[in-house]
């Protein structure tokens, strides 16, 4: 089987709090009929649209991809760990939280069983956006249910602004909400489990208010330490390219790598990678071949190729993403890449 970075089709998925354009990341999705929210770069049911499984459906391929593309590491009986969206809040997004992966496994299983750990990084921002991340110190159960009976969940929210390139990690059972303003690239499990508890009273296109979770909320909600946080990465140059380290989870490791001039990669056979063009475009080499890539593609990189090159036609920036064997191999490649070991303890999550 040919070894090549393959290019995934993205999926539209309308949402109440949505807008009308994803311009300039979509520039063919302007003047909508309805409101556009997510776009899901690797969903299940998201085509491949090049390579040797195009035409199939990543929840198709998945289960026959060889090591050679898996990586080494891989769960054989699994759904793809990874869901990569862009999201345009035109509105704030509900009052939320996501279950972690015990929960759902008890009593989320017919909506797949996996939590929900997610990053956002911030592709543009509007001057005063931002979002509602963790609670208020002395928030209780009892204290946040009063608040949601009583149309102010708001008030016991920590205010986090928003900046073009801030990246922000929330993990499963984190309180949040995120305002308009905002266009980000969100990396987590492969998961859609929301427990809503306030959604501003809104009605659908039928007058109907969104269903409300607040019981199943209130179970996974961690009202101890919070642990959202925006990201403080650590910057390294190396040749062309600029890396900048957010983070690393369990679930998924991310970077952004920033370049003008042609770079030469090497894949891990430990894991595939996915790498999200934010900007530019230009040609990805291998083998002899080439493809162009552009602004708004997911492209799903083989484990086992060994190089590739990316040429860029104007300067690019990309979101690299994968799952990490342990956390120690990723403190230890971005030891082995330059970053200092004092960096290290703001960039891994246990």
């Amino acid at each position: 089987m040919t070894l090549f970075p393959a290019r995934l089709e993205p999926r539209f998925v309308p949402r109440i709090w949505g807008v009308r354009s994803l311009a300039p990341l979509f520039p063919e999705k302007s003047g909508l009929a309805e409101t556009m929210g997510e776009v899901w770069m690797t969903g299940n049911d998201c085509r491949f649209a090049t390579g040797p499984f195009i035409g199939k459906t990543l929840a198709e391929a998945w289960p026959t991809m060889p090591p050679e593309w898996k990586g080494q590491t891989a769960e054989s009986n699994c759904q793809f760990p990874l869901l990569v969206k862009f999201l345009f809040p035109g509105e704030k997004l509900s009052v939320q939280v996501h279950p972690h992966d015990d929960y759902a496994r008890a009593q989320e299983a017919e909506a797949g069983g996996t939590g929900k750990t997610e990053m956002w990084y911030a592709l543009a921002a509007q001057p005063g956006a931002g979002a509602l991340v963790n609670f208020k110190s002395g928030t209780t159960p009892s204290s946040f249910r009063r608040a949601v009976a009583d149309g102010t969940p708001e008030n016991s929210l920590e205010y986090v602004p928003i900046q073009t390139g801030d990246a922000i990690f929330v993990p499963g059972g984190t309180v949040h909400t995120i305002s308009p303003g905002v266009v980000l690239c969100e990396i987590q499990q492969n998961s859609d489990i929301t427990y809503r508890v306030y959604d501003y009273n809104r009605v659908d296109a039928h007058g109907r208010l969104r269903p409300l979770h607040l019981e199943k909320a209130l179970a996974v909600m961690n009202f101890g330490e919070q642990r959202g946080v925006k990201l403080q990465p650590a910057h390294l140059s190396r040749g062309a390219v600029e890396k900048t380290f957010y983070m690393a989870c369990r679930y998924f490791a991310a970077e952004k790598w920033e370049f003008s001039e042609r770079i030469v990669c090497t894949a891990s056979r430990d894991h595939f990678d996915l790498l999200i063009v934010l900007h530019g475009s230009g040609a990805l080499e291998a083998g002899g071949q080439s493809l162009p890539y552009a602004a708004a593609e997911v492209w799903l990189v083989p484990a086992a190729l060994a190089t590739y090159a990316i040429s860029p036609e104007s300067a690019t920036s990309l979101l690299r993403t994968y799952v990490p064997g342990t956390l120690d191999d990723f403190a230890r490649c971005l030891t082995e890449q330059g970053v200092a070991e004092s960096d290290l303890s703001r960039l891994v999550y246990p």
